[in-house]
């Protein structure tokens, strides 16, 4: 069965899809899918990026939780680091400070 794509254009404003891109991945054999870029990209998840996972009846949802930095409390990228959230410039910062 051949599932087509309905986002049409990278350009193209690509919200109102997101429920059902048409986009499929099979789990691999550690038990893990792929997350299209298209989605990682809407929902801000990037490598590193804490991830809540549960199930709900008969779906598995995967919800990104909103974390900022432990120094600036900006949403940026960040890295855990000893159970702390630190984005790229407090990382910077602080290794200027020594």
């Amino acid at each position: 069965m051949k599932v087509k794509n309905k986002m049409k254009s990278k350009n193209e404003n690509y919200k109102q899809y997101m429920g059902n891109t048409g986009i499929t991945r099979k789990v691999d054999d550690l038990g893990r899918i792929t997350i299209p870029k298209e989605v990682r990209d809407e929902k801000r998840i990037f490598q590193g990026t804490p991830l809540q996972i549960y199930v709900e009846g008969d779906k598995i949802i995967i919800e990104n939780i909103d974390t900022v930095c432990s120094f600036c409390n900006k949403k940026k990228v960040l890295y855990e680091f000893k159970e702390k959230m630190i984005c790229k410039k407090c990382i910077k910062d602080i290794k200027e400070s020594f």
